[in-house]
């Protein structure tokens, strides 16, 4: 498994990548290939790394030279996955050998080479450790998304890394800390030409110097991620490509899987139709990395490295073209994501052989997590058991409050609004000024002079007598009326503005229609209830609508009599006790039935878009209140604006909650700019005429200008959508000889469970088929790997092998409790 690099690399420095437990490394006849008079120099190690390419969609296929070399002439890792399907993430795991949760890069913006990454974790990446042990380290290509070539990273000697994401032609990079810009000219611009001439140069020019040093060197390759400008000689390859159709190709929408999924639904033919082109142009700028492959062979056998040198080829993360309709992208927990190719060739790495699956446990780690999304902020939740900010009893603090002099007067300083009194027990109590009303109305009516008669900007604000104020007795009593529970109340429960004119009911099994438009304010008026036949007798029950047994007396005391029901639809009503009755050919005709219920769909969706229009207009409304004097409000006013001033309200607060206030105004004003910032993403894609981006979702626009090299996208522009805010999860992800699974948790909740085994291209969601004692231990596995921190907590073993062994690996602490149920 590919999911901590630093291991792997001081593996290589003791030449001994594999051990012999290994079944990639053979007899010693291979260690013979190691020249006698190099035996003490260490080998070189060379890092191909490739940008989103994928093992599931056939990539490899066309890779000739690269296979020749890699899978021929050394050992393929076929179950080589990463622990997230995103680029500064991954690369930032490979960096450390850390998971994300652990190196805190958790997309490719939010963190990603920021200063906190700067200081902590790139001091301790393996080019450091390297590099301080005597090897000669150098970087050629693209490194983070977000590095901006102001610096270079410890640990390089020799660094040539892109500014920030992949591009062919028109980049700039950082050559030993000097950007250096490139234009459209292949011959000297060509991303992954460049980098393969200046790596070439490096090892050939540090060889010539330093002829007993080792080099560490990585090729990180931009190909064949976007814009996948390919070179000209390759123009024209794979015009039928149709490696990427898998089973799993526009095999949606999939009801079974989380959010995202479920609102993706089949590809439309221009969707269909760039995915041929996309997977064919991704093929076509691989041909330039194949060809640098060769080079860089032909390289170390010129001078004599080749069987001194380990050369590793993988990629940062997967990708999906069409998978499960999503037209293109990354970032899922599939395999198409994850899985990525790996080949190792060197020293004692016996050529042409397969490490499939472990056939001893203290091998290879076998249960790994897989993570993606966005760093999920806590919500600071109160502890009732735990103490204010100052840690104090509140004995403790009225005490320090009652020494204050403000607190010690008896209401006498002007503006005081609390004093420290002393109780029968002798302890101090902190209450709030008693003042009578009359005083306070006239202080009010002052302050309400001075602001409007002082005032240059006067605003004509009369507010009459408004000033006044009922006393606490009168107050009182008008809360005490408004409980009072005999007073009538008004509560309609629905308003109409049309009387009901007929009604339908039934009774004793037969339908009845009530007329009930000459009956508005006759209630206890007897009716004529007419009973209701099929269409064909409509006539014939006219007739007989005097008959007896077929006329019924219904008075104002029954319910079906009252006027108060509510006509919802043209069809159905609402009676009085809350029943809900409809016509019964709607109960009869599947056909009326189908096209009253896309009725009433359409009508809810309709009113649902007008309310949420109008929450947008009153919250616009709210924003753009105008600065008037409210007299309604009881508040103070200051003599510029009349509006409340934060230092009076504050005298209003009991001196306990004036600290709770300050910590509300700094979470109302996070709010504030969260909502402002939210506004400003939005006016910038009304600016730029961009209505593809919708809330919540990440989707991309593609149009004729985007690819700038052949073969070239005339179809027009279209938009798509390849995942969401909510696509967060946490997985565990198991390959052995007896299981092949993927388990994930989703931050919505949702659970998913899919068996490799026996559905290969994880098309079906089985998470109902498993026990729930597995769950619950699966769950147990997954939350240990999400909270481990270092080698030991993410790398479990088993108590007797902490101490003393020399296999080290990997071991599944549920192993024992979790695999009992599945024998069988």
């Amino acid at each position: 498994m590919k999911s901590s690099w630093f291991a792997l690399i001081l593996a290589v420095l003791s030449t001994e990548l594999l051990t012999s437990h290994c079944s990639t490394v053979k007899s010693p006849r291979f260690r013979g290939r190691v020249q006698q008079e190099r035996k003490n120099i260490r080998p070189n190690i060379i890092l191909v790394l490739t940008d989103d390419q994928d093992v599931e969609l056939g990539s490899l296929q066309v890779m000739n030279k690269t296979r020749r070399i890699m899978e021929n002439g050394g050992a393929s890792f076929i179950n080589a996955f990463v622990t997230t399907p995103m680029c500064c993430p991954s690369r930032s795991s490979m960096l450390t050998g850390k998971y994300v949760h652990n190196h805190n890069i958790y997309t490719n913006n939010e963190n990603c080479s920021s200063p906190s990454w700067q200081a902590t974790h790139e001091p301790r990446t393996f080019a450091v450790y390297l590099n301080n042990t005597g090897y000669r380290t150098a970087f050629f290509g693209k490194y983070l998304n977000e590095y901006n070539g102001s610096y270079i990273p410890p640990g390089w000697r020799e660094w040539v890394g892109l500014v920030k994401n992949s591009r062919f032609y028109n980049y700039t990079i950082s050559r030993n800390g000097n950007k250096e810009k490139h234009g459209f000219d292949y011959a000297k611009d060509y991303f992954t030409d460049l980098i393969t001439n200046e790596s070439i140069n490096y090892f050939r020019m540090s060889k010539r110097i330093y002829p007993h040093r080792p080099i560490m060197m990585v090729i990180s390759h931009a190909a064949p991620h976007g814009p996948e400008d390919s070179a000209p000689q390759f123009s024209e390859l794979y015009p039928n490509a149709s490696q990427h159709i898998t089973p799993s190709y526009n095999y949606a929408p999939n009801m079974d899987k989380h959010w995202i999924m479920q609102y993706t639904g089949p590809m439309l033919p221009i969707h269909m139709e760039f995915t041929n082109i996309l997977q064919r142009k991704r093929l076509q700028t691989l041909m330039s990395v194949d060809d640098s492959m060769e080079r860089l062979y032909q390289m170390l056998a010129e001078m004599g490295e080749l069987e001194n040198t380990y050369i590793i080829y993988t990629a940062d993360h997967g990708y999906h073209i069409g998978q499960f309709g999503l037209v293109k992208g990354k970032s899922m927990p599939y395999d198409f994501d994850i899985r990525v190719p790996f080949f190792i060739r060197g020293p004692s790495v016996e050529p042409g052989s397969v490490f499939r699956t472990n056939k001893k446990t203290k091998i290879w780690r076998d249960t790994f997590l897989v993570e993606r999304g966005k760093f999920l902020r806590k919500k600071e939740e109160p502890n009732k058991n735990t103490q204010q900010s100052n840690q104090l009893p509140k004995y403790e603090r009225v005490k320090e409050l009652c020494q204050q002099a403000r607190y010690q007067t008896a209401c006498e300083q002007p503006g005081q609004k609390w004093q420290c009194t002393e109780d029968a027990s002798g302890k101090l109590r902190i209450h709030k000024c008693k003042v009578s009303s009359d005083i306070l109305a006239i202080r009010k009516r002052t302050r309400s002079i001075h602001s409007r008669g002082y005032n240059g900007k006067d605003k004509d604000c009369n507010c009459g007598d408004t000033d006044y104020r009922n006393s606490r007795t009168q107050r009182k009593n008008q809360r005490q009326f408004l409980r009072n529970p005999n007073a009538q109340k008004y509560k309609p429960r629905f308003v109409h503005t049309r009387q009901t004119r007929s009604l339908s009911v039934e009774f004793e099994g037969e339908i009845y229609d009530i007329n009930l438009e000459e009956e508005e304010l006759q209630v206890l008026k007897t009716k004529s209830i007419t009973k209701r036949h099929n269409a064909e007798n409509k006539e014939e029950a006219e007739e007989t609508d005097g008959a007896p047994g077929d006329a019924m007396i219904a008075d104002g005391s029954d319910a079906i009599g009252q006027p108060d029901s509510v006509r919802v639809t043209h069809k159905c009503f609402i009676l009085p006790n809350d029943t809900i009755h409809c016509e019964r050919e709607l109960y009869q005709s599947a056909r009326a039935w189908k096209d009253h219920k896309a009725y009433i769909d359409k009508e809810i969706e309709a009113l649902q878009d007008k309310i949420k229009n109008l929450r947008e207009v009153r919250g616009h409304l709210k924003r753009r209140k105008p600065d008037e004097c409210d007299c309604s409000k009881q508040s103070y006013y200051n003599k510029e604006k009349g509006v409340k001033t934060q230092e009076k309200l504050k005298s209003h607060l009991h001196p306990f909650k004036e600290a709770a206030q300050e910590v509300d105004g700094k979470l109302q004003l996070f709010k504030e700019n969260r909502r402002r910032k939210k506004e400003r993403k939005g006016k910038k894609r009304q600016k730029k005429g961009d209505e593809c981006s919708l809330p919540g979702l990440t989707c991309f626009t593609h149009d004729n200008n985007h690819w700038q090299t052949a073969p070239f996208w005339n179809l027009g522009s279209f938009c798509a959508c390849t995942s969401s805010n909510n696509n967060t999860y946490w997985c565990l992800r198991t390959v052995n000889d007896t299981h092949n699974f993927l388990f994930c948790e989703f931050a919505t909740g949702f659970l998913e469970y899919f068996d490799m085994n026996t559905d290969p291209y994880q098309l079906t969601n089985t998470v109902h088929t498993v026990e729930r004692g597995i769950l619950n231990q699966l769950h147990i596995q997954l939350m240990e790997l999400r909270s481990c921190q270092g080698y030991k907590q993410c790398n479990p073993r088993p108590k007797g092998l902490e101490t003393g062994n020399k296999d080290g690996g990997s071991y599944d602490p549920h192993r024992g409790q979790l695999w009992d149920g599945w024998e069988g």
